[in-house]
């Protein structure tokens, strides 16, 4: 009852910005309910002169609420159905996956870029874009300004992916009669679940394939959301060996380990199990899902309204190029072995 009450009014603040940001997100899917709602949140705080009655509740939504919404986001995922259809795109997912980490980390070192910046960067670009930087965040301990400006170097990319990419497939001579190469083309080289699902429905609609490209989309992206799992728990054991070693006393593994992948793991092995031994309808958890997106777009708020604008408007153009070079390597790793595997 203390942490409601403790939380509330910042908790209805975020509330009141996602709720609009939600809808708005939804009539233009291509910006996305996160987006909308880290730029209002940005706009709103310019106009609050004392926001210690909400700062607490805004900084909960940041953190825990944002925990929630990846817990939440595992009883979207069948890991058997994942699993078998991912086959396919399973290397190119992990190469692409280690081709985004592994420049972000070597030009963060040469363009001096702050690590926990270039991580966020370095793994939405890889895996899924902002849930994928929802979940790491809080393992690297990453403020509010800097996951605020990954999401922002993810959006801009995403949406030049989603409006590019189908031409792009086109001139490339992606096969047109089954979606199959368009669509493993976008489940690994767009960031984001949103813009995979945009540039697949169109290039469905550029040669009525009902939504066969979408599906296949759908499903490789689904798959590398897997690799959120091995990641997280990485950067917490590299973290804990990190702090221990800077400051000469043992850390508590207890108080870095991301706890909530744990969850987010038994979340979808509950939906597996429901699905695949019970008979459960994959249909019953999409409110779930949907109530994980919307936590989502509530946690966003709360970062928006700790992002100082003009603060990551003079310090974005690093982040951009690294943003740039991940997608661009993503996108001719994916191209060139899908060329190798025989698929385009």
């Amino acid at each position: 009852m203390e942490v409601v009450t403790k939380n509330m009014k910042g908790l209805l603040l975020c509330l009141l910005i996602a709720v609009p940001a939600w809808f708005l997100g939804t009539a233009f899917p291509i910006i996305g309910g996160p987006v909308v709602a880290i730029i209002l949140g940005m706009i709103v705080t310019l106009f609050i002169k004392d926001k210690s009655s909400v700062q607490d509740g805004i900084n909960y939504s940041a953190k825990k609420i944002l925990q929630y919404a990846v817990i939440l986001l595992g009883f979207g995922l069948n890991l058997s159905v994942i699993l078998d259809t991912g086959k396919q795109s399973l290397p190119i997912i992990i190469c692409t996956i280690a081709t985004s980490l592994i420049l972000a980390y070597f030009l963060s070192k040469v363009m001096h870029i702050p690590a926990r910046i270039a991580t966020l960067v370095g793994v939405g670009s890889s895996i899924c874009g902002g849930s994928a930087i929802a979940a790491t965040a809080p393992v690297i301990d990453a403020d509010d300004e800097e996951v605020a400006q990954a999401i922002s170097v993810i959006f801009f990319f995403n949406v030049l992916a989603a409006v590019i990419f189908p031409h792009f497939g086109n001139f490339l001579g992606f096969d047109q009669t089954s979606g199959e190469a368009f669509g493993i083309f976008a489940g690994t080289a767009i960031n984001d679940t949103s813009s995979v699902t945009a540039a697949a429905s169109t290039w469905d609609n550029m040669f009525a394939l009902g939504s066969a490209t979408l599906d296949k989309a759908v499903t490789v992206k689904l798959t590398r959301t897997l690799a959120i799992i091995p990641i997280t728990l990485v950067l917490a054991l590299y973290r804990t060996k990190k702090e221990k070693s800077s400051s000469g006393s043992s850390v508590s593994l207890k108080k870095i380990f991301p706890f909530f992948i744990i969850y987010f793991i038994v979340a979808s092995i509950i939906t597996t199990v429901a699905t695949n031994v019970f008979g459960v309808s994959s249909d019953f958890f999409a409110p779930i899902k949907e109530l994980s997106k919307f936590f989502i777009v509530v946690a966003m708020a709360a970062i928006g309204l700790n992002t100082n604008i003009v603060k990551l408007v003079k310090t974005g153009g690093k982040p951009i190029i690294l943003g740039l070079c991940c997608w661009v390597g993503i996108t001719a790793v994916s191209l060139i072995l899908q060329h190798v595997l025989g698929i385009w």
